[in-house]
């Protein structure tokens, strides 16, 4: 698996100059009366990115990571599980954002993945679950003013009303 790390590092490593590349079309510096380029986020984040693709490759050259100690050339049983699990919890994630909203779908891909998969404690799984979802709502809506998507129609009345309090 230590392989497979590398090779992961180095596809996220290439995606994220890419998107830094990209970034850089638009503004990514600030804008005087109007904030951060359009650019700014999409830079950023993808450095931070390209930071950690060299955090995941310096600790599977140091064999500091569980998978970089398997012998397995690129995945073992264990890994591909944890594949399998993790690309599911996402698929459902994507079918569940037109169903409960983002926020919604957010809050159980979030609990499945510290709850089930991290084995994480209940108290903490719930916590972060319902809190993030919370944190994005007012950033994303009342902060930001950018509308994600509500879900069907029976979560459309607890937004509304969301919005009432924050307008």
């Amino acid at each position: 698996m230590r392989r497979g790390e590398f090779i992961t590092a180095g596809i996220l490593a290439v995606l994220s100059l890419y998107m830094m590349w990209k970034s850089t079309e638009l503004e990514i510096g600030y804008i005087a009366d109007e904030g951060p380029g359009g650019g700014a986020w999409p830079f950023w984040l993808s450095a931070i990115m390209l930071i950690c693709t060299a955090l995941i490759a310096y600790n599977a050259a140091r064999r500091t990571s569980p998978p970089s100690r398997s012998t397995e050339p690129v995945l073992d049983a264990e890994g591909r599980k944890m594949l399998v699990l993790v690309f599911g919890g996402i698929f459902a994630f994507v079918a569940l954002v037109n169903v409960i909203s983002m926020y919604g779908a957010m809050l159980l891909f979030l609990f499945y993945y510290l709850w089930f998969l991290g084995r994480h404690s209940l108290l903490l799984s719930a916590t972060i679950s319902i809190v993030t979802p919370v944190v994005f709502f007012f950033f994303f809506e009342a902060l930001m003013r950018v509308t994600m998507p509500k879900g069907m129609r029976f979560t459309e009345p607890f937004y509304n009303w969301l919005n009432t309090i924050i307008y």
